[in-house]
């Protein structure tokens, strides 16, 4: 498991969890360093965002790096 401190393009199509492990979303979209997230994607929303083929859209939220807790192989989990 590795932990870094910002967003790559590597982690689009992760889960985000809250504080307590909850998933609240997926990122859909990395513009720098800052990631998007789907709060309610469905299915096809999920698998265009691991093969990266999404962008974000309107009702997606940026996620800015003091929300951001760890960010692991698996997942992003919010502070």
């Amino acid at each position: 498991m590795t932990m870094a401190d910002t967003v790559s393009d590597d982690d689009q199509g992760k889960p985000v969890v809250d504080d307590n492990g909850e998933k609240v979303g997926v990122v859909s979209d990395v513009r720098g360093d800052t990631a998007y997230v789907d709060p309610d994607p469905g299915v096809t929303d999920k698998v265009r965002s691991r093969m990266g083929w999404s962008d974000a859209d309107d009702d997606d939220y940026p996620l800015a790096g003091d929300e951001i807790a760890t960010i692991t192989d698996d997942e992003i989990r919010l502070s």
